[in-house]
């Protein structure tokens, strides 16, 4: 994708005059482009508990979420002055969320990638590792809530056939990681040793017609138990689609089902 660097920077700045900056005096603009093409800004909101802050960034992702999600692909930060900024360790860490470590920033003399501005980032596909560690815990105060977190309730139990429901390793590749939130996971049946398994993989596009296929990022394994297909396609996405042995589709995603799928999955 093309990135004008210009028009993202004045989109930057015309958010920053708008800025409520009157503690500091600071203003702050931020403009992104988004991976569909569409640009969301920001501006900072003072508050005069210091400590409730919103940084331009914020206002960006709010906005992106806002106006139908996505994922950030480039971000122009400047200040009073016009000129890029960069910025802060919080916002960094809202960049590596909705952006990841190939997001890039503007920057002089030319644009750096948030995993140069936040090396070693603490990230989603770390809480998927650390909710399957034994005891569940991530050794950041981060317990065995965090395997609810990504969808594996199910755990522990055996399935309406009595199949057990064994955790599955949903950890996100690292080459896969600034797909995170994207595409779609569909979920079906196969066979293997004469026994019915449940895998599934995740498909580029949003869509969940037949027609849709734009590739294949990841395949999942087989397991027993379709809810821990389900848990692996949760950590990856919030569309998760499952077709059963019928072809009936059903939806075990976030959120309210597309308009294409009528009936919600009953794990």
């Amino acid at each position: 994708m093309e990135i004008d660097w210009v028009e993202l920077r004045r989109a930057a700045t015309e958010a920053m005059q708008h800025a409520y900056a009157p503690y500091s005096n600071f203003p702050v603009g931020a403009a992104a482009l988004v991976d569909d093409g569409r640009v969301v800004v920001g501006c900072n909101v003072e508050n005069a508990a210091y400590g409730v802050v919103l940084c331009a960034e914020c206002g960006v992702v709010s906005s992106l979420h806002s106006t139908g999600g996505g994922r950030l692909v480039a971000l122009s930060c400047v200040g009073g002055d016009g000129q890029p900024l960069m910025p802060c360790g919080r916002c960094r860490q809202l960049l590596w969320e909705h952006g990841g470590p190939d997001c890039l920033v503007e920057a002089l003399p030319e644009p750096l990638t948030v995993a140069e501005l936040l090396p070693h980032a603490f990230g989603p596909a770390d809480l998927a590792a650390a909710a399957l560690a034994p005891g569940g815990s991530s050794g950041r105060g981060r317990g065995s809530a965090d395997r609810t977190r990504v969808g594996t309730e199910h755990i522990g139990r055996a399935d309406g056939a009595g199949r057990p429901v064994v955790a599955p390793d949903t950890a996100v590749p690292a080459r896969l990681a600034k797909w995170r939130g994207r595409g779609t996971v569909f979920v079906h049946p196969d066979s293997a040793g004469g026994e019915v398994v449940w895998t599934g993989y995740w498909e580029r596009s949003e869509s969940t017609g037949e027609a849709a296929g734009s590739g294949i990022l990841e395949e999942a394994p087989s397991w027993p138990a379709a809810e821990s297909v389900v848990a692996w396609g949760r950590a990856r996405t919030h569309r998760v689609v499952v077709v059963d042995a019928e072809g009936a589709v059903s939806w075990a995603g976030e959120g309210e089902p597309p308009t294409e799928v009528s009936n919600r999955w009953q794990g």
